[in-house]
């Protein structure tokens, strides 16, 4: 096997691990402000925002936030359906190295589509309801 299936599998896992952190921005500016505040902890979200001042910016772009996010998920999504077919090398330790490699990076990315979801409930769905 040529380098090309092992540079794929590493870019599928770098592109998952870029967008886990992506989405999970998305929790930070929404989903956690909610739980604290719903959980009646609103001195907590004080001082965590007197602490972290940035929680608010992300809070107040949180549409572009979620867009940024949004296409790094479908950026990951297309490599990981890129490379599913990917050939892995021949020699069995790297042959298993491949694999759970695949396989690492196919689990990141749907805990990645997991943690937007939730951020996105909090951020666009869960104030509509109130």
């Amino acid at each position: 096997m040529s380098a090309d299936g092992i540079v794929e599998t590493r870019s599928s896992w770098l592109t998952s691990v870029l967008s886990l952190f992506a989405s999970s921005s998305t929790l930070v500016c929404c989903a956690l402000p909610a739980l604290l505040v719903a959980l009646g902890a609103g001195a907590a979200l004080s001082s965590l925002v007197s602490v972290f001042p940035q929680l608010v910016w992300l809070s107040e772009h949180k549409v572009g936030l979620f867009t940024f996010a949004g296409l790094m998920l479908v950026a990951s999504g297309a490599l990981q359906w890129h490379n599913r077919t990917a050939p892995c090398p021949t020699d069995p330790a790297l042959r298993n190295a491949c694999l759970r490699t695949r396989r690492s990076a196919a689990r990141m990315y749907f805990l990645s589509v997991a943690v937007y979801l939730v951020g996105g409930w909090f951020a666009f769905v869960q104030p509509l309801l109130m």
